[in-house]
Parts: structure tokens; C-alpha cells; sequence
């Protein structure tokens, strides 16, 4: 998969690793998550899809943190996460939704393999152990899948993780973390940050 990183994911990282901070952070952030992807949804769908992303969302990020506590990379973990929200996109029939097209799930799951079965994750069951919350259902568009479109997908990146920085340069695996960050550069930190995109998620 191809991800965007910037200081403010190595902020965010920070936050939501720190006591307190950590609670007031996945809230900003799932909400983030939470426009991002309802946005590439079939706006006639979005609607009734906001409360189960929201708590698919808030869950994953119980997965972020414990990925990074195994030794990931900030770019590995948040793939992880990103991995198990294609999972759920495809097993509800939102193509449109997913980041990498249907016939890359398997390589993508291949590659934490040894994590996803550490935590009873898979494609059909994409929180696992992390569900530890109601995740209300949302209708599916099975139909979506005999002949999948997949707009916001960008294929050929199943084999490792590949990064974009801020320079546009794709590098595999991401940057090396930067020292000193502040998290107050995190997503949602300042009351006046509320202009952020797609690229935070």
C-alpha cells in the first residue's frame, strides 16, 4: 500500500501513545478517518455508514498502538490499519471505499501475517481481538463486488510499504522518525486545526 507521512503522523504517533493525550487524540483521529473515508463513499450510503466506521475506527487504533509496542515501524502500523479497513470495505461490498484493489487482499494479509494471527485477524474477521466495542452494522452492496470499481485504489504496491513524504518522493518502508516532536502538530491537537485532508489519515 502507498501512504502519505508527514511530522504531524509522527505527532499523532506520539499522542496517542501518551496517557490522557492518548484518549483526546483517537477521538480527533477517528473522526478524521471517519470524513475521509465517508467522503469516498457513495454519498448515498454515507450516511447510514458513519456509526459503524466510527466505532471500526476507534477500535483500529488499539490496533496502531499495539503494533507499534511489537517493534513496527509508524508507517507499518498504521498500514496494519489501513489493511484491516479494506478488509471490512470489502467484506460489505464498499469498493469504492478501498485503498488497494479486491484481488491485492490476500498479499496485503500475507505480509503481518504473524500479527494478524496473533490477534485472531483476518479478511473475514478484520478487528479480531480489537473489537472491544459495539461496532453497529451498516448496510452491504454485495453487488459491488461481481465487477469491483475501485476509484480511490492505487494497485502495485502489495509487496512492501511505500511511503510519499512531503518532498513526493516514495520511499519503501518510511522516514526515519524525527526527534523532538510536538504533539500539538497531531491532527485535532489545536482547537484551531481543523483544516486537514485525506493525506493525514
Amino acid at each position: 500500500m502507498k501512504l502519505r507521512q508527514n511530522i504531524r503522523h509522527f505527532a499523532a504517533k506520539k499522542a496517542l501513545t501518551m496517557p490522557v493525550v492518548g484518549d483526546i487524540a483517537t477521538e480527533k483521529l477517528v473522526d478524521l478517518h471517519v470524513r475521509v473515508f465517508g467522503e469516498k463513499a457513495d454519498p448515498a450510503h454515507r450516511e447510514e455508514r458513519e456509526p459503524h466506521l466510527e466505532a471500526f475506527f476507534d477500535c483500529t487504533f488499539d490496533t496502531y498502538v499495539a503494533a507499534l509496542e511489537e517493534g513496527y515501524t509508524e508507517a507499518e502500523a498504521r498500514e496494519i490499519t489501513h489493511v484491516q479497513a479494506n478488509f471490512d470495505f470489502y467484506n460489505h461490498g464498499w469498493t469504492e471505499m478501498m485503498e488497494f484493489p479486491a484481488d491485492e487482499l490476500e498479499a496485503h494479509y500475507e505480509r503481518y501475517e504473524k500479527f494478524f494471527r496473533r490477534y485472531g485477524i483476518d479478511i473475514a474477521n478484520p478487528l479480531g481481538d480489537f473489537r472491544t466495542r459495539d461496532v453497529p452494522e451498516a448496510p452491504s452492496t454485495p453487488e459491488k463486488l461481481e465487477n469491483p470499481e475501485h476509484p480511490h485504489a492505487e494497485g502495485g504496491f502489495a509487496d512492501d510499504v511505500y511511503v510519499e513524504g512531503e518532498d513526493g518522493e516514495v520511499r519503501v518502508g518510511g522516514q526515519d522518525e524525527p526527534r523532538d516532536v510536538d504533539v500539538n502538530a497531531a491532527p485535532g491537537m489545536r482547537d484551531a486545526d481543523t483544516d486537514v485532508d485525506e493525506s493525514e489519515a
